[in-house]
């Protein structure tokens, strides 16, 4: 399978993931049948013309991941704010209420 493909899967697991739930790199990975393959889910986020739920992505601690001065960090809070996820003082979201598991 080549990487496009594989990224494309992923994408297709991103784009089921429901207004304010989450899901971490390592679930998407998982679910589309690439287990330790958390990186390629982010590779494949940042590639144009995407039109995904990225913002729902956060890493395995329940934290927005550092992406440098663009401003996306904040903008994945606010977005996922204004979908009722909450942060908490230290910037974590609850993972047990917002993490969210494909039906099987």
């Amino acid at each position: 399978m080549n990487a496009a493909t594989i990224r494309a899967r992923m994408l297709d697991v991103v784009a089921a993931v429901p207004e304010g739930r989450v899901a971490t790199y390592g679930d998407i990975a998982r679910l589309a049948g690439f287990p330790r393959h958390s990186r390629q889910v982010g590779v494949a986020l940042r590639e144009p013309g995407n039109e995904v739920p990225w913002h729902r992505i956060v890493n395995h601690e329940g934290r927005i991941s550092r992406r440098g001065l663009d401003g996306s960090d904040e903008l994945q809070r606010y977005l996922l704010e204004a979908e009722g996820v909450a942060f908490d003082a230290e910037g974590r979201i609850a993972l047990r209420q917002y993490r969210w598991e494909m039906a099987r």
